[in-house]
């Protein structure tokens, strides 16, 4: 079996700052593992020492817009969904909620460059957790 396990999500931002805040809301214990700036490119990886996100802000010349179709939504795994709610809502951070059978709570919000991520806290009975 080659694949070991899932390492990032490369994303484009129209302000790398702005969205890694975000996600440092989201994930206070993630830090930035590496940065730098490649041909005009800043770039930064930030997550923990199993996964991350690689965000991307490119030269002022070059627009950043939103795509639709190549991205849906990012999925996270989280610790505990009412934690997560009641963090959002202290930050003023807009969301909404659904439940599915095998999880406890699922929330969606979108980070500053409208990407959506879903936030899930799988019941402890769901075999894949």
């Amino acid at each position: 079996m080659q694949f070991r396990r899932f390492e990032h999500i490369n994303q484009t931002c129209r302000n790398l700052d702005e969205t890694r805040e975000f996600y440092q809301t989201l994930f206070p214990d993630w830090t930035v593992r590496a940065e730098g700036v490649e041909g005009g490119w800043r770039w930064q990886h930030f997550g923990d020492h199993q996964f991350y996100l690689a965000l991307n802000q490119p030269p002022k010349n070059i627009e950043v817009t939103q795509s639709t179709g190549h991205l849906e939504h990012i999925g996270f795994v989280i610790k505990d969904g009412e934690t997560m709610k009641a963090l959002l809502d202290e930050e003023g951070i807009e969301y909404t909620v659904f439940k599915s059978p095998e999880t406890k709570t699922r929330i969606y919000v979108n980070d500053p460059d409208g990407t959506e991520i879903e936030l899930v806290d799988y019941e402890d009975t769901y075999e894949l957790r």
